[in-house]
């Protein structure tokens, strides 16, 4: 050991600073759990906290570890992130805080089975850089819209999805299919049903930025043998009308993220569905958007797929059934290791 100028040097003769250890080896610092933690702490302390097996310190106010530490949801570790990944409600408990990025999809809209517009996408929204501090975190995921009901023909607008939530990012859940009625407003419109009614509005005036896109219109001219719904907007793309040859509208295309570590589309628009002779089964959106229905026989398109806030396909003509379902939403957070 060795002083110079009030300084301590340990394996060097001329110490640089209050503590200058030299070396090639390590040294060994206080360890132990969260909870063994010191009681009265004071800015500086520095220390191996085996729970998380970070070193920490105090910085006056809280203990950090240079990174987010935190439990929650499905974690994975992929690429040098740690991945939290919510399919359904609940917590995510920040111990350490930090910054993170985030994806919030919200559920997609429900539809109808009577000539009906697919359903809206839910609401899409991502982030890098979002600080979170050292307290729990309600995480809510949105729930799929349901089909509305068209018995005897009388129409309506599927549901809504519900709105998914992580901190102060919302994600607007996807406006219902119409079954003779406009479209439902909401993160991604929906599809207008049959007799030339209009799409939903998505939200993407004002917004900042923007969750989603329009739904089309639907389509009437021709007679009752040629009538289609329009296609729910998606996250990239708006839906496409209904058309007069029985082709309904195209649901829109989502967006595709890696945030999970795979890549993988969300937030696909619903397409629409369509009654007449030439009629077919129009697809939805990428990103779980369900195929709508097609001719007098087919009872319902298809539902959204859950956790990519997928919107509904719209029904072709049966007036006993429910249309089918958006798919739910999802949120997921990941972080440096």
């Amino acid at each position: 050991m060795y002083y110079t100028a009030g300084n301590v040097g340990i394996g060097t003769a001329s110490p640089a600073a209050t503590l200058d250890v030299g070396g090639t080896g390590s040294m060994k610092i206080p360890i132990g759990t969260t909870a063994q933690r010191p009681s009265g702490p004071v800015a500086g302390m520095m220390r191996f906290n085996t729970d998380t097996s970070k070193i920490e310190s105090y910085n006056g106010t809280s203990w950090t570890s240079g990174g987010v530490v935190a439990t929650g949801g499905t974690v994975t570790d992929i690429g040098g992130y740690r991945i939290h990944t919510f399919t359904t409600s609940g917590t995510f408990t920040v111990t350490s805080g930090g910054y993170v990025d985030y994806l919030v999809v919200a559920g997609g809209g429900g539809a109808g089975v009577y000539y009906s517009g697919g359903g809206g996408a839910g609401g899409f929204k991502t982030g890098m850089g979002f600080p979170v501090t050292a307290q729990s975190y309600t995480i809510t995921v949105g729930g799929g819209g349901a089909g509305v009901s068209n018995t005897g023909g009388s129409g309506g607008v599927g549901s809504s999805g519900g709105d998914s939530i992580f901190s102060t990012v919302t994600a607007t859940g996807g406006g219902g299919g119409g079954s003779r009625a406009a479209g439902g407003v909401g993160g991604s419109g929906g599809g207008g049903g049959n007799a030339s009614t209009a799409g939903g509005i998505g939200n993407t005036p004002g917004a900042s930025p923007s969750q989603g896109n329009n739904g089309g219109n639907g389509n009437g001219t021709g007679g009752a043998s040629n009538i289609s719904g329009g296609g729910g907007g998606g996250a990239s793309q708006a839906g496409t009308n209904g058309v007069y040859n029985s082709v309904a509208g195209t649901g829109g295309n989502g967006v595709a993220s890696s945030i999970s570590g795979i890549l993988t589309w969300y937030a696909g628009g619903g397409g629409g569905g369509a009654v007449g002779m030439g009629s077919i089964m129009i697809s939805g959106g990428l990103g779980g958007g369900g195929s709508g229905g097609a001719g007098t026989s087919v009872i319902n398109g298809t539902s959204g797929t859950p956790n990519t806030g997928g919107g509904a396909g719209g029904g072709a003509e049966n007036s006993g059934a429910t249309g089918a379902a958006g798919g739910s939403g999802i949120v997921i957070i990941r972080y440096l290791l």
